[in-house]
This record gives structure tokens, sequence and C-alpha cells, in this order.
């Protein structure tokens, strides 16, 4: 083995199984959340499955309390990756939204105000959406009009979405973007599904990557969506520890090697000394070199007072997710091909690599403007 790569081995697979909970945990903590404001009956259970594709999750079944008002459901159960908090106690006259402000304030959220078309009593979710703008804590939000398709009449219909979308940006004192959706079975297939998901996607970058299921090319992409989410997972919780001052120069690298450890028992295969090399080799030495330097360079930036505590470490967060994510797409490639008994392409593994995180990148920095 190359002696250089045993060293990085020995780095990223301490001979003690580390403990990943004091990580996890933090992720948890931090979960991209969709807070979602709306009536009880407004469609927000219909808009929790068309994202989550679980038909069995509903508002009041499957979440959790988690403030005195308010109910969260992380998904998916196991590993969550993002999290809804829905506002049970909308309905009370003393309903305070600050406790779920302080719920959400630490994590990259969108607020849905989830309104059925043919309701145009919306004063409870009005009064809560008042007090949620001069917290100035909420800075992202989306209007969702649902059952749109029970008006026939496009006439009415047009008139009464555009009542409550006025009575919205009454409320908020500006424009707000909407969608139109209508999730009822008897009308077929989602009415204005796509649009949503869109808009999320643009409030919500992460989302681009736990609902993609565009039509795969090979195989091995296939096989990849597959074990994406345990990927992400890992490259949540690796951005979450590496964001805590010097914790990451520790973490990290050990969260990596249980990923591919991990990873490479999906496809069989016993990680050891001998195919770490051979991956690492395939994305280059260079590669290493830079992976030592750059995790190094995190920590110390983390050390300068103020800056070092802010940006340094959203800084060094968002770099550790986009380097997790993206070893583990190229090494999902490479153990699909070695567990073919297939030829590795060192192109392939690099391209994967850099293309991982590239994408992840680029939702970083559209969810930064």
């Amino acid at each position: 083995m190359n002696p250089f790569f045993k060293k990085i081995y020995q780095y990223i697979n301490p001979l003690v199984n580390p403990d990943l909970e004091p990580a996890a945990s933090k992720w948890q903590s931090q979960l991209p959340t969709i807070w979602l404001l709306g009536k009880t009956g407004a469609g927000k259970s219909s808009l929790v499955q068309s994202i989550t594709n679980n038909s069995a999750i509903a508002v009041g079944n499957g979440f959790q309390p988690c403030t005195q008002s308010s109910a969260i459901y992380r998904y998916p159960d196991t590993n969550p990756l993002l999290a809804f908090l829905d506002t049970r106690g909308l309905a009370e006259a003393s309903y305070d939204p600050e406790e779920d402000i302080a719920a959400c304030q630490h994590q990259s959220h969108a607020l849905l105000i989830v309104m059925k078309a043919e309701e145009p009593e919306q004063s409870d979710v009005l009064n809560a959406l008042r007090k949620i703008r001069k917290s100035g804590a909420i800075k992202q939000l989306l209007v969702v009009h649902t059952g749109i398709l029970s008006l026939s009449d496009t006439d009415e219909r047009d008139r009464a979405i555009g009542y409550n979308q006025s009575q919205v940006e009454s409320a908020w004192q500006g424009a707000l973007e909407s969608v139109m959706v209508d999730f009822s079975p008897e009308h077929g297939n989602p009415a204005g599904l796509e649009a949503l998901q869109i808009a999320l996607e643009e409030m919500l970058p992460i989302l681009y990557l736990l609902v993609d299921e565009k039509a795969h090319q090979t195989r091995e992409e296939a096989n990849f969506s597959q074990l994406k989410r345990e990927v992400m997972w890992y490259a949540g919780i690796a951005g979450a520890s590496d964001a805590i001052l010097v914790v990451g120069l520790v973490s990290v690298p050990a969260i990596q090697g249980k990923m591919l450890h991990s990873l490479a028992s999906q496809y069989g295969i016993e990680w050891d000394k001998q195919r770490f090399s051979e991956f690492a080799g395939l994305l280059g030495t260079s590669f290493a070199i830079q992976y030592l330097s750059k995790l190094g360079l995190r920590q110390v930036v983390k050390l300068i007072p103020f800056y070092g505590q802010t940006v340094g470490s959203a800084t060094a967060a968002a770099l550790s997710y986009g380097s997790t994510y993206a070893i583990g797409r190229a090494a999902c490639k490479y153990l699909y091909f070695i567990s073919r008994g297939e030829p590795v392409s060192e192109q392939e593994i690099k391209q994967a690599f850099q293309q991982a995180l590239s994408t992840v990148k680029g939702l970083h920095e559209k969810n930064e403007k």
C-alpha cells in the first residue's frame, strides 16, 4: 500500500469505531425544515405525502410534539434529512408563534402558508402570519392554494385564489410567490405538483437531491439512487459536526470513513486498506493532499474571533457536506463496478466526484442568495 495513502487510511479509519451520536443529534436539531401554517383540512397532510411519497403519513399521525403548539415530523424516520413543522394550536386565541420561530431559526427553513381556495375565512392564519412577520425571523415564504379543482368555474376559482392571496400579502405587507395545487383523489393525479416541487427546491435546495427522480441513464445511477439518502445523511452529520469549533478535524474524517465502510457492505465488499488505496488512487494523490490541507485550514479559520464562529463555521459545514457527499457518490460508482467484476475507469470516478461536488456547491450558493 502506498505509504501516503496508508497514513490517510489510518486517519479516516480510526481503530475505535466512532460514536456518531453527538454529530447525528446536532444534525437532527438543525434539519432543513418546512413550516406548515394552515387551518385543519387545508391539505397539509397531502402536501407532506406528495413530497415524501409516503401516503401513510398525515399531520397528527407520525408527527411528534415539538412545542406547546406544534408538532414535527422528521423524514425519513431513520437517519432523517428533512423536517416538517405543523402549527397545531393555530385556532387558539392565545397562539404565539415565538416557540415555533425559535424551533426554526437555526435551520434552513421555508414557511408554507397552506390555504384552501374555497375558504375565504383565514383570520387564524393571517393573525399568526402578522406575528411571524414582526419577528423578522422568517424570510422564505410560499403560499400554497389547495383544492383548486373543487371550484369548477374558472372565473370563480381565480377570484377565490386572488382574494386569499391578497389577504396574505396584506398581512405580510409584501408580494409573495404562490402555487396552485389539488391533491383530491377524485381528480386523478395531483394537479400543480411539479410547480410545487420546483418552488420548494428553490427555497430548500436539499429537496433537489432528496426528491430528484429523473430517469436514470444507467444501472449504476439507478443503484446509487437507492443509497443516496444514506450518503446525504452522512454528509449532513459531517457538515453539522464541522460547524463546531475544532471538532471537525477529528469527526469529519471518522464520519467519512464510517460511510465508506457502510456503503461497501451494501455492495457485499469488505472496505480494507487495499480497497481504500485503490479508490484514493483513482481520485488522485492531489485529492488526498488537498483534502487534508483544506480540512486543517477550515479548523484554523474557525479559531478567528467572531468570523470563525459565524462565517468560518458555516463555510466549514458547507464544505464538509459537499466533500462527504461527493466522496460517497464516487465510492458508490467505484463499488458498483468492483461488485460486478468490471474494470474501473479513473476518469469516471473523478467525474462522479466532481459532478457531485459541483451540484452541492451550486445548491449551497443558491441557498445563500
